[in-house]
Formats: structure tokens, sequence, C-alpha cells
């Protein structure tokens, strides 16, 4: 996740993340641990000019996919009070006066090479359940809006223009967006199926993998084996049904188990695509211990879920922690976002120590609030 300042703002701008920032907007999802980029130059925000409340921009690339689109729908939904804000950490009360930006201060865009207006996604995503049945006609004109934001992703088919020309291509689109809208910070964020499944947020298995490894660790208790098994749809499944990216996933997973057990037990993840799932994902795990006086024993587990609506408040959250971190002049990696991602690049592997890590986070942004 990265972020890049407004280019005509002439105080310290927000930060980026691990690829080279482009003049324009910030980033907040392909870190592991979620990078604020370098403070860079920029001039008075019109917002703020005017007396009012500097906004942020939160640019996806795959805007138009099944999280972005849901993660648009909720923060308008959220905005305008529609709907309570479950599943948002950063709505909790330890997260209070830490100058992070307010839901309806949130502007978005973004890439895609995916063609169907947000409002129609939106509306399929409903039809799915994804969406609550109404609110994207609720909300058609939010939708609308952030369509509008939407720019040509790439390369696609016939595409002739180098790497070099298509990231200058890229940057400018989000300079573009930032400088439009008046906006004081732009946050970019990778939702695209093709993200390297490492730097994925932890939605469903691998979170419940962090909360009950250092159960078993804490217990004493040996783990034997661990194995798991996952079925989804949607574009998650089918970008899965690849094995490469199947075995980079799974590889995140087992590192989750060994960082915290020390050693990696026996057993394996498989990864299935069942496209008649559509946006929704069960996983099963089945753990083999052996308790007191080696007595064996077994746990197994069954989480039942819709990724996209699990995905879409982590967002928002990141985007929000990150635009904040880096208007205190965070770079670098922000220590603390190790709590949403997958396999972090540092810190606990545990999710409470990595709960511990985000409130110590959230107290140094209130400070600098």
């Amino acid at each position: 996740m990265t972020t890049t300042p407004d280019p005509d703002r002439t105080d310290p701008g927000p930060a980026t993340g691990p690829r080279p920032d482009a003049a324009g907007p910030a980033a907040p999802h392909g870190s592991r641990t979620g990078s604020a980029g370098n403070p860079s130059p920029a001039g008075p925000d019109p917002a703020a000019a005017a007396g009012q409340p500097a906004r942020t921009g939160v640019w996806f690339i795959g805007a138009r996919g099944s999280v972005a689109t849901t993660a648009v729908t909720g923060g308008a939904a959220l905005a305008a009070g529609m709907h309570p804000p479950t599943g948002m950490v950063t709505e909790m009360p330890p997260f209070a006066d830490c100058g992070l930006p307010p839901l309806d201060g949130l502007v978005f865009g973004g890439h895609d090479t995916n063609t169907c207006p947000l409002p129609k996604r939106a509306e399929a995503l409903a039809a799915g359940g994804v969406l609550p049945h109404g609110l994207p006609a609720a909300l058609r004109a939010e939708l609308a809006a952030a369509d509008a934001a939407i720019r040509p992703g790439g390369p696609q088919r016939g595409d002739t223009r180098t790497d070099e020309e298509l990231i200058t291509a890229f940057a400018a689109d989000m300079t573009a967006f930032t400088r439009e809208h008046g906006l004081a910070r732009t946050v970019v964020v990778n939702v695209a199926s093709t993200e390297p499944a490492p730097a994925h947020g932890k939605t469903g298995q691998t979170l419940l993998r962090s909360v009950l490894a250092p159960m078993f660790l804490q217990r004493a208790l040996e783990v034997r084996a661990w194995s798991g098994s996952n079925v989804l749809g949607g574009g998650d499944g089918a970008a899965l049904a690849d094995p490469a990216a199947a075995a980079a996933k799974n590889a995140g997973k087992a590192r989750a188990l060994t960082d915290t057990l020390g050693s990696a037990p026996e057993g394996e993840t498989h990864i299935d695509d069942v496209p008649a799932m559509g946006d929704w994902k069960t996983a099963w795990d089945h753990v083999a211990f052996d308790g007191f006086l080696g007595t064996r024993m077994f746990l197994q587990t069954i989480w039942q879920g819709c990724d996209s609506a699990l995905a879409a408040p982590l967002v928002l959250d990141l985007a929000r922690l990150t635009a904040a971190a880096h208007a205190a002049g965070t770079t670098g990696p922000v220590p603390g976002l190790g709590f949403y991602f997958k396999d972090p690049d540092e810190g606990p592997p545990g999710l409470t120590e990595q709960w511990h890590a985000l409130l110590a986070l959230a107290e140094r942004l209130r400070g600098d609030a």
C-alpha cells in the first residue's frame, strides 16, 4: 500500500509503498506491511483553503472488481449513515482522534481493464447477496461519480507501450485525479486478482490460523499436522486455478503457521476453483495435536464467508491508516499494519500481538494529530 501527495502542496506529503513512487497519489495494498511513501513537496490544499476538511483519495488497482466495488459502496453507505460500520476496525474507540480521514472525506477512483460500469457491478453483487438489496440503487450517484474517475488499466491486448510508458501514463492518471479533486493525498490500493498472494489481506482461513496457532503454542500442545482445503469462486478462484498462484498463496498460509509454531507441521492446504460459488468461500482445517501424556486429539474448523465483504472494510481501514501515517511524516513500512496482512514482512505472526502493534500505531498517530 502506498501514498502519494497532492503535487501542488508545499508541505511534506504522505508516504508510499514498496513500488517506485510516482508523482501524484498514494497507495496502501501491495506491501505485506503497508508502507507510506517519501514525503514530497506540494502546495495549499484547496479544500483546507476554503475552510473545509482536506479530502483523501483512494485509488484502486482493479477498481471495478468485487472488493473495490464493495469498498466504494460500503464507504458511501457508512458516510451517509445508512449502515453501521461493522467490520471496520478504525471505527472502534481506540482509533478516535487519531487524525484518520473521515469516511465522507474519501474520494474514489482507480484503474481497471474491465469496462463494466460500477453501478452495474454493484447491482450484480447485490443479486449475489454480497451487497444489501436496494443499496446500489440508493447510492447510484456516488457509484457513478467513482466510476467517472476510473481510467483504463493495462497493458491490454494490442497495447504496444513499454513498461516505462505505461508507468508514466498511470502516474499521470493518478496525479490528475489528485489535482482535479483538490485532494491532500491519494492512497493507492492494489486489489487486483493478480496481486502477489503474500501481499493479500488475511480475511478467512489465515486470520483464523493466526488466532489458533498461538493458542496451541501457549497451552504447550504439540501440533503434529495441520491440513486445509478451500473452495471458492469469483475472480480469486479463477486466478488461483493457476497452480503457481495457488502455490504462492499456500506458501503464505504455511509461513503463518511456521513463524508461530517454530516449525512446519505435516499436512498441506489445497485450493479449488468452483465458479458456482461466486464471491463466497468455504475453508476447512483439520489439526492433529498431542495433549498431556501424549493423548492424541483433533480440532476441525469450517469457515464460510464472503471475501469481498470481509476485505472491503480492511481496505478502507488501510487507506485511512496509511493516509494518517503519511500526513504525520511516516515513510517506509508502517509498523502495526501487519495486523491486516496474510504474511507480514515484519512484526509478530500472532493476531493478538499484531493487534497490540496496531494499537501502538494508533497511539503514535493520536500524538501527531
